[in-house]
C-alpha cells in the first residue's frame, strides 16, 4: 500500500471512529482528553487492521474506553482472531484487550 493510500485509509478510519463514538463524552463516561485518547487508540488499531492483510478490518468492531479495548465481530480463523488481538495489544495507549471475536468460517 503506498503512502497516499495509507494516509487516506487512516483518515477515513479516524473520521468514522469519531463519528461513530461521538456520544461517549455526552454520557459522562470519561473526560474529553480521555475520549480523544481512546478515539485515537481505536483509529490506530483499525488502521493497523487495514494494513495487515491477514485481518479483515471490516468484520471487526473496535471499542476503547479508558485504554481498555474490546474486539467484537467475526474472524475467519483462530489465527486471524489471535493476530487481531496481537495488533491491539501492541498499539500505544492500550492497557488491556478483551477479545470477543467469534471464529466463523
Amino acid at each position: 500500500m503506498n503512502k497516499a493510500t495509507r494516509t487516506l485509509a487512516l483518515a477515513l478510519v479516524a473520521g468514522f471512529t469519531f463519528a461513530a463514538t461521538g456520544c461517549a463524552v455526552i454520557r459522562g463516561q470519561e473526560s474529553v482528553g480521555e475520549y480523544v485518547d481512546d478515539a485515537a487508540t481505536t483509529a490506530a488499531i483499525k488502521a493497523k487492521f487495514v494494513e495487515d492483510k491477514t485481518v479483515d478490518a471490516g468484520a471487526i468492531n473496535v471499542q476503547t474506553l479508558n485504554g481498555s479495548v474490546a474486539l467484537n465481530g467475526f474472524a475467519k480463523s483462530g489465527a486471524e482472531r489471535t493476530r487481531a488481538e496481537q495488533i491491539a495489544r501492541t498499539t500505544k495507549g492500550v492497557r488491556e484487550v478483551r477479545n470477543n471475536l467469534v471464529v466463523r468460517p
